[in-house]
């Protein structure tokens, strides 16, 4: 095999340090992997003959980083560097097994089973290079899934980042062991589940998940979505509707830069089937709010996670609450029902905080996706109100969904798509895009004021001015004088009396 040149940061600093400490240390994982495909290299794995936690602490002294003893009893660590910014993991592990080939021959893909030697040659035992060059991921046995069942999700993360195809035999191994991925912690699940959902063609690769038979054991819900069916205007079952409510969320998020770069812009959605006119309109209502949405959507919640992760997110579990609450109506005349779903935002919303929960995601991050499930049809009906977006109905409307009222926005475009598809009737599409622009020019160009106005008066004024006492008389009139704010009926502390007055009930 030819050499390869590793990168003299921070492989120069190691070499030198473990040379001084009389032990040996090669690169090896997916940071060889990313060098070997011409990615950037963020993160490293060494593997150490002997005192790894020692390598590293020296490693970190060096570099000024920070040192964690990941696992003491296997002499793992892991060292936190900053560099131009950005930071960089360096993790440190005694060898799995007497010698560096049994160490790669039981990690779990033969692409992240590949060394480096001390002149730069590759050392692989497992035929990952040849699978590199192929864009395979291929396990490095069966074995590696009975070890860790986590690596069956990893592997189709893996395949999503990269770009690659999984190898036949090794989805084969997944598929004959897919009901033991609960054995892995929640919060391994979570964080590697996240990780596909940053990656791109999120459908494609969910809908991978469930044709392995994962996707279940993330998410038990989608037996029943799989077979809820629907009634039209829906035109598929609610599963399938996900997949391309997602796909079209991905797409939004794609033509806004929110995910990718200006090349990613124009590629087609895999699922999402509404006519090019639309996703023409889609980009011509949004660029207004291009450069804020992105800011917005690129906030990390918790890292490696975004606001536009949950977005992705809530696609996925928007309507999780169908097969809960699904009743059916029989006119007279019709020899097929009508299925309805009264109360489904609700319901989803309530099973998505349980799952959310269940996974271990922050308190933050699980009531802001059950927000955006409650209330994804709002747009909807805000689209059709008479008179439309009223400053009163976007104040209404962000003070019961907050910040996450923008991913809302853009969950009701991508369901609106998903819904109709290629028999998108024009004159409803008008009416979504105009109240989606009209939230959207509220939240962002609007002051911080008409969303949440600064106080004319508090209930102390009420009660002595109106002679009111203490109750939710006074929480009522405040909540009416804010919303006259927010729709620029009432600017002075006079006019809020004035209409306070006017409202207080006879028996206050």
């Amino acid at each position: 095999m030819t050499p390869i040149t590793l990168p003299a940061w921070p492989w120069d600093v190691v070499h030198r340090i473990a040379a001084e400490r009389g032990v040996r240390v090669w690169p090896v994982g997916g940071g060889v992997r990313d060098l070997l495909m011409g990615r950037p290299v963020h993160d490293w794995d060494f593997a150490v003959d002997q005192d790894a936690l020692g390598l590293a602490r020296a490693v970190a002294d060096t570099l000024k980083g920070t040192f964690y003893p990941l696992d003491e009893e296997r002499d793992t660590g892991r060292v936190i560097v900053r560099r131009e910014g950005r930071r960089i993991e360096l993790d440190f592990a005694r060898l799995r097994g007497p010698d560096l080939e049994a160490d790669l021959r039981d990690r779990d893909f033969t692409i992240n089973a590949i060394a480096v030697g001390p002149d730069g040659e590759l050392i692989d035992p497992t035929g990952g290079l040849a699978d590199l060059e192929a864009r395979r991921v291929r396990a490095v046995g069966p074995q590696a899934f009975d070890r860790d069942p986590l690596r069956m999700l990893r592997a189709v993360r893996i395949v999503a980042e990269l770009g690659l195809r999984l190898e036949v035999r090794t989805a084969q191994w997944i598929i004959e062991r897919a009901r033991e991925l609960p054995r892995a912690a929640p919060e391994r699940i979570r964080d590697e589940f996240a990780r596909l959902l940053n990656a791109r063609s999120v459908a494609y690769h969910l809908q991978l998940l469930d044709e392995l038979g994962l996707m279940t054991s993330i998410l038990p819900d989608v037996e029943a979505l799989r077979e809820q069916h629907q009634t039209p205007p829906h035109r598929y079952a609610v599963w399938w509707h996900t997949l391309m409510t997602v796909d079209a969320t991905e797409h939004i998020l794609r033509q806004v830069g929110a995910i990718g770069g200006p090349g990613h812009k124009s590629l087609p959605p895999d699922y999402a089937d509404a006519p090019d006119w639309a996703w023409d309109q889609v980009q011509e209502t949004l660029a207004p709010f291009a450069p804020a949405l992105v800011r917005h959507l690129r906030r990390p919640t918790i890292a490696p996670r975004y606001r536009r992760t949950l977005l992705l997110l809530a696609a996925l579990l928007h309507d999780v609450g169908k097969p809960l609450t699904v009743t059916e109506e029989v006119k007279p005349g019709q020899t097929h029902p009508i299925l309805h779903f009264y109360g489904h935002e609700a319901a989803g919303a309530r099973r998505t905080a349980g799952w959310m929960r269940d996974m271990r995601f922050s308190r933050a991050e699980t009531e802001s996706v059950a927000t955006m499930v409650r209330a994804h049809l709002r747009p909807s009906q805000v689209a059709d109100a008479p008179g439309g977006v009223t400053g009163r109905a976007a104040y209404r409307f962000f003070r019961a969904t907050g910040d996450a009222g923008v991913e809302i926005v853009l969950l009701a475009l991508a369901d609106h798509l998903a819904i109709w598809g290629p028999n998108l009737q024009p004159e409803r599409w008008a009416r979504r895009r105009a109240a989606a622009r009209a939230l959207l020019e509220y939240f962002f160009h609007q002051s911080r004021g008409a969303i949440a106005p600064p106080p004319l008066v508090n209930g102390h004024d009420l009660m002595a001015e109106l002679g009111l006492p203490e109750g939710p008389e006074v929480g009522r009139l405040l909540e009416a004088i804010r919303e006259a704010q927010a729709a620029g009926e009432v600017t002075t502390r006079e006019e809020a009396l004035a209409l306070a007055r006017r409202l207080v009930s006879p028996k206050g």
